[in-house]
């Protein structure tokens, strides 16, 4: 038995899922979250052993003190965390306790872009161009010395949000005030090209399971235009030559970054011209439901691989590469309440027997804000083993499936 400190194990939504995953694998979890452990999902509530309620994420003085209170005694073996904004606070409690996994100084440079960035370029990585900056005077300079287009995101961000394209002056000075609450920024190159991911499980040092995803169109054009329905594509054959400069990037950074056990979500560009980009990444698993996505393309449960991964140093589970899966993220058409869904019934009547997963808001229930939610009013995800074929399903899902707000 393994006494394992999870934090965060209701939330973001995929957490209670690895809450299970723990267990499954013979932990002993004990879970530190904000909220009271009766408002937990029902799923993580059955997998924890403990629980210890912190005031507030953002607190990380408090989170230190009061963890370290209640373990006190207790023969704590790993803190784990898959949560962007906790993995800091993580590496400092390893750190307090004497357990294994990364330090503070290696959390820090996942999640702060600019270290992250002078660490892969030192390995002979291809980087966007970019300078970091707190003021708006900053931005304006960086912004000459880089020249346009560039992108304006948070040193500490995850995803798109508050991450704006800038093709000139006019634009730059409209972004501005939109990332006053940011404390300091990266403003970047922006590198033209087709947007994938490199995801990997890591057991005791090597890659145990690893996936490219592909984002249809690019996140930030998904995100400025409302009417798209962003599709991402889990390829079924992640060592095609097409991707593979892609994937050795991506073991590169590993290395660059000494990481050794857990999820990673590395995001990479490949431009009209071939070559390849680092993008970012994060010592965590992906969020919007990719890991799912990957599940379904390889039928695996990596919510128990990782488990397996981190506590155990192995990964065992058979990957058989069946299927590429497409996940379809759908916005609704006016605003207020769900009211009704026109195209399902003919989709599940044509191409059903492709169709794996249907997670819709239900009638009557609000329209989600889809400048702050990337799952938008729900999903549909599609698996086939050609890949032509599987993008055209998510093609025809995204263009006959039409959600209605009123």
């Amino acid at each position: 038995m393994m006494d394992v400190v999870f934090l965060g194990p209701g939330y973001p939504g995929e957490m209670p899922l690895f809450t299970r995953g723990l267990a499954e694998v013979g932990a002993t979890v004990i879970g530190v979250g904000d909220q009271p452990q009766d408002s937990l999902p029902e799923l993580s509530r059955r997998a924890l052993a403990d629980y210890i309620q912190i005031g507030s994420w953002s607190d990380e003085d408090g989170i230190m003190r009061t963890v370290l209170d209640r373990v006190r005694g207790r023969n704590v073996d790993l803190v784990e965390t898959l949560w962007e904004p906790t993995v800091v606070v993580a590496a400092r409690l390893r750190e307090a306790i004497g357990t294994p996994g990364m330090s503070v100084e290696q959390a820090w440079a996942f999640r702060d872009k600019g270290r992250m960035k002078e660490i892969v370029e030192q390995a002979g990585i291809r980087t966007p161009r970019a300078e970091r900056s707190t003021t708006v005077a900053g931005c304006r300079e960086a912004a000459e010395r880089i020249g346009y287009p560039l992108i304006i995101k948070p040193i500490s961000g995850a995803g798109s949000l508050d991450t704006y394209r800038v093709e000139n002056d006019d634009e730059l000075e409209a972004a501005l005030p939109r990332l006053g609450h940011i404390d300091e920024v990266s403003v970047e190159e922006f590198i033209d090209g087709e947007e994938f991911t490199y995801d990997t499980v890591c057991a005791d040092g090597s890659i145990a399971f690893y996936n490219i995803a592909e984002y249809r169109p690019r996140p930030l054009v998904g995100k400025q235009v409302e009417w798209i329905s962003q599709q991402v594509i889990a390829h079924r054959h992640p060592d095609h030559p097409y991707l593979a400069e892609g994937k050795a990037m991506g073991e590169a950074v590993l290395v660059a970054m000494g990481f050794t056990s857990g999820f990673t979500h590395m995001e990479w560009y490949r431009t009209t011209a071939g070559e390849v980009v680092f993008g970012e990444i994060g010592a965590r698993a992906p969020g919007a439901r990719l890991t799912d996505l990957m599940n379904f393309s390889c039928d695996v449960d990596l919510f128990t691989g990782w488990a397996e991964a981190v506590c155990h140093g192995r990964f065992s589970q058979p990957v058989e590469r069946k299927y590429n899966a497409a996940m379809v993220i759908k916005r609704a058409q006016g605003h207020g309440r769900i009211s009704h869904v026109e195209g399902l019934d003919h989709l599940m009547a044509t191409i059903g027997e492709y169709i794996v997963n249907v997670d819709l808001v239900g009638i009557g229930q609000p329209r989600r804000d889809w400048k702050q939610t990337v799952l938008s009013d729900g999903i549909v995800v599609v698996r086939h083993p050609d890949l032509p074929t599987t993008y055209a399903l998510a093609d025809q899902i995204a263009t006959e499936l039409h959600i209605y707000a009123s």
